[in-house]
């Protein structure tokens, strides 16, 4: 057993338990982080990519992001409140909404990419900028192959 963390080396060894564990701790900073700006993941992901893909559907956002149906209509919902996204009937098929980021969406966006980018940091700070885009970088091509993005 290792001593100076108190858990045993199979354990310690196993790359699966190291992630979650990581992610555990990262989940807590950025929780952290976010609740204090009011916010939560969900609308960082939903903002992010209403910015960079543009006007879209509730389901073409849900898939881009990962957000379950019920808590992309709560989102949305919530975002549209506070104005940071507008929702319009879509001209095309009026049973859909198009979801469209505000310029106040905009703002609360680059807020919270600092927010983050600090809470990035607090996460990281063992490691030196090298082992940071290295460590991206590997858990990048993870996601993408078990997600089927690979070949």
């Amino acid at each position: 057993m290792d001593t100076e963390h108190g858990t045993p080396q199979r354990l310690r060894a196993l790359s699966s338990r190291l992630v979650n564990q990581a992610a555990l701790a990262a989940n807590r900073i950025v929780d952290q982080e976010l609740a204090r700006a009011g916010a939560r993941r969900y609308h960082y992901a939903l903002l992010a990519a209403a910015e960079e893909y543009g006007p879209s559907s509730q389901a073409g956002l849900g898939r881009r992001t990962g957000i379950d149906r019920s808590d992309m209509v709560a989102t949305v919902n919530d975002l549209a409140e506070r104005r940071l996204l507008e929702r319009a009937p879509d001209p095309e098929d009026r049973r859909r909404n198009v979801i469209t980021i505000t310029t106040a969406g905009r703002r609360e966006l680059t807020r919270l990419d600092r927010l983050l980018a600090a809470a990035q940091d607090e996460f990281l700070a063992p490691l030196p900028a090298a082992d940071r885009r290295n460590l991206i970088d590997l858990l990048n091509r993870l996601v993408d192959h078990h997600r089927g993005d690979h070949g």
